[in-house]
């Protein structure tokens, strides 16, 4: 597959799942293809289309490694976002990242992301948990806060914080992610 046949794919429509799945397949054979497709990603937030971000998601949920090289860009792009269609699946891939670093203590991870990166991640999450976003980007947002709090001290009293503050006014889903990350923030004596 070639960057072109990528973008005339993502651009015949808006994909099916069977599409999507189809297209992942092939990405797997070529990891050179994640930049071109992340760089999509970035143009499509800005003209709220959303097909690069689902394949990038699903991509990346098979061959996360495949980010590695461009985490740097990944990390930058995201204070940029703004359509909900593209935040939701970023918000996912920073939950499977930092589950990657902190959760599974991936060596691959861990020897290649640099905590400033990880800091750009955490003020996403941060302005994607307490902005005005659904509620998927905001659940994946407080994993991946929870995780990061490992790493900085200061997020988890400020997690528990807006938690309890938002829980009340939260969808049941998001009552349920958040009682269950309070909960896992007073086991650490938060």
């Amino acid at each position: 597959m070639t960057e072109q046949q990528l973008y005339s794919i993502l651009n015949s429509g808006r994909l099916s799942k069977v599409k999507i799945d189809s297209l992942v397949r092939e990405l797997e054979k070529h990891p050179g293809l994640t930049l071109p497709l992340m760089s999509k990603v970035f143009e499509e937030d800005k003209i709220d289309e959303f097909n690069a971000s689902w394949v990038f998601d699903h991509l990346l949920r098979k061959r996360l490694v495949y980010l590695l090289p461009y985490f740097e860009e990944f990390t930058l792009g995201l204070a940029e976002m703004k359509s909900e269609s593209c935040i939701r699946p970023m918000a996912h891939i920073c939950q499977m990242v930092t589950e990657a670093y902190f959760k599974k203590k991936d060596k691959t991870f861990i020897e290649n992301i640099k905590l400033n990166q990880l800091e750009r991640i955490m003020t996403a999450c941060f302005d994607w948990l307490i902005g005005q976003h659904k509620i998927a980007a905001k659940v994946f947002s407080m994993t991946s806060l929870y995780y990061l709090g490992m790493q900085f001290d200061w997020v988890h009293p400020e997690l528990k914080l807006v938690l309890e503050e938002t829980i009340a006014k939260g969808t049941s889903g998001y009552k349920n992610r958040a009682a269950k990350t309070l909960d896992k923030l007073v086991a650490l004596g938060y």
